[in-house]
C-alpha cells in the first residue's frame, strides 16, 4: 500500500507538471496535495518497515521529535490544501468570470506557502509543549509512531496544559477548516440551484464530486483518531485506526483523484505513450 500511494501520487505530480492542458489552479493545488500526502506517509511508514525488519520497536528522542513535526506539517498541509481546493471550486462555480483574475499564478501560490506556514505553526505549537521535557526514558506508546495526541496523553505532560493544546489545535486547524469548506459548499451549491435544467448542473456537481469525497475521507478518518486516542488507550484501537488513517486514506485519495478524473487518465497514458 505505501508503494502504491507513493508511486501513485508521483505519478499525478508528474502527470501534473508535464501536462500543459493541466495547468490549472485546481490541477496545481491537487499536484500539492499529493505531493504532501507522499510526504506525510513516508514520515511514518518507511521507519515501520525497518521496525519490522529489525524486530526492534525503540525510537531515539531526537528521531520522535522529528517525526512529530514532520507528521504535523504535512497533515496541517494536507487540511489546509483541501480548504483552499473548496474555495477554488467556489470561485470557478461562484465567479467563473473573475476566476481566472481571482485565482491567477501568484494568488495560487501565495494560498500554498500560507498553508505551509499555517501547517509550521501547528508543529511548533505541539514542539512548545514537548521540549518541556528533553529526557524520556522507557516511554511506551501505543502505536508503531510518535503520534502527537497520545504523546500529550503521556503521565510526565500537564494534562492542562496538553488539553489546552489540543482543543486550540483542533479549532484552529478542524473546526475553520471545515467552516471554510461547508461555507464553500453552501454557496456553491446555492449556485447550482439557480442553474435551470439542462443549464450545466451535472457538469458543476461532477468538479465537485472527487474533493467532497476526499474530504469526507479525511476529516472522518483524522477526527476518529485524533480524539479516539485522546480517550481511549486500546493499542489494538490506536494502532488499526493509525493504518487506516495513514496508508488506507492517502491511497484511496490517489484512486478517487485519478480513476474518477478524465484529464488526469489522459494525461498519464499520454505521459506513458511518450515514455514506452
Amino acid at each position: 500500500m505505501y508503494l502504491v500511494t507513493v508511486l501513485g501520487n508521483l505519478l499525478i505530480v508528474m502527470a501534473v507538471s508535464s501536462d500543459s492542458h493541466l495547468y490549472t489552479p485546481m490541477y496545481f493545488f491537487l499536484s500539492n496535495l499529493s505531493l504532501a500526502d507522499t510526504c506525510f506517509t513516508s514520515t511514518t511508514v518507511p521507519k515501520l518497515i525497518v521496525d519490522i525488519q529489525s524486530d526492534s520497536r525503540v525510537i531515539s528522542y531526537v528521531g520522535c521529535l522529528t517525526q512529530v513535526s514532520l507528521f504535523i506539517i504535512f497533515i496541517c498541509m494536507d487540511d489546509m490544501l483541501l480548504t483552499v481546493m473548496a474555495y477554488d471550486r467556489f470561485v470557478a462555480i461562484c465567479h467563473p468570470l473573475q476566476y481566472p483574475i481571482i485565482m491567477n499564478p501568484r494568488h495560487c501560490g501565495f494560498l500554498v506557502v500560507l498553508s505551509f506556514l499555517f501547517s509550521t505553526l501547528d508543529s511548533q505549537l505541539h514542539n512548545m509543549i514537548v521540549l518541556q521535557f528533553t529526557y524520556f526514558k522507557d516511554v511506551v506508546v501505543s502505536n508503531f509512531f510518535c503520534y502527537p495526541a497520545q504523546l500529550l496523553n503521556l503521565d510526565c505532560f500537564d494534562s492542562l496544559s496538553s488539553n489546552i493544546l489540543k482543543y486550540t489545535a483542533a479549532v484552529l486547524f478542524g473546526f475553520f477548516p471545515i467552516s471554510g469548506i461547508f461555507s464553500s459548499y453552501y454557496k456553491i451549491i446555492s449556485s447550482i440551484l439557480r442553474i435551470p435544467p439542462g443549464g450545466g448542473k451535472f457538469k458543476a456537481l461532477s468538479t465537485c464530486g472527487s474533493h467532497l469525497s476526499v474530504v469526507c475521507l479525511f476529516y472522518g478518518t483524522s477526527s476518529g483518531v485524533y480524539f479516539g486516542s485522546a480517550v481511549s488507550q486500546s493499542p489494538t484501537y490506536c494502532l488499526g485506526s493509525s493504518v487506516i488513517y495513514i496508508l488506507v486514506t492517502p491511497m484511496l485519495n490517489l484512486f478517487i483523484y485519478s480513476l474518477r478524473n478524465r484529464d488526469i487518465k489522459s494525461s498519464l497514458s499520454r505521459l506513458f505513450s511518450r515514455k514506452f
